[in-house]
């Protein structure tokens, strides 16, 4: 039974990722930096909203049958 499970040592990055994984780990957090930029760079740009509706924070009469 101990034969089937893998052992860390055979796992090929362990230690470190290189090569062609590394260069995909970095393109993908700095893709999220990229985007979440600008999602930020919108939202300061068109964060102020005009047309909100009023909400009024007490209870009116509600009919009854």
């Amino acid at each position: 039974m101990q034969d089937n499970e893998p052992t860390l040592s055979s796992i090929e990055d362990y230690n470190t990722l290189k090569g062609s994984k590394k260069r995909v780990v970095w393109a993908v957090i700095i893709s999220g930096l990229l985007i979440g930029s600008i999602f930020v760079a919108a939202k300061l740009y068109y964060g102020s909203v005009d047309d909100t509706l009023p909400v009024s924070e007490s209870i009116g009469k509600v009919p009854v049958k």
